[in-house]
């Protein structure tokens, strides 16, 4: 798969996650599930973000993008803002 693609599909992924958090932040009354999946949406987006991060870092520096991973969440978590 060409680079730009799974750019391309990582942002996609992005935006689907922003959307459904603002959906989420929007409802008045959120039920606990509502919560957890605000928590998961959260992490998950730092995570994409990270592996966005990486990929446009590795092809700065002529390597190849396909060898980001997405790390764990407790990992890109506990980076500093």
């Amino acid at each position: 798969m060409d680079d730009d693609t799974t750019d391309q599909r990582v942002r996609k992924h992005i935006a689907a996650l922003v959307d459904e958090e603002h959906r989420l932040f929007a409802q008045n009354n959120r039920t606990a599930e509502d919560q957890r999946r605000l928590q998961e949406i959260q992490v998950e987006l730092d995570q994409v973000w990270d592996l966005l991060r990486q990929r446009r870092a590795l092809r700065e520096f002529g390597n190849d993008p396909e060898k980001a991973r997405l790390r764990p969440g407790e990992v890109v978590e506990d980076y500093e803002q």
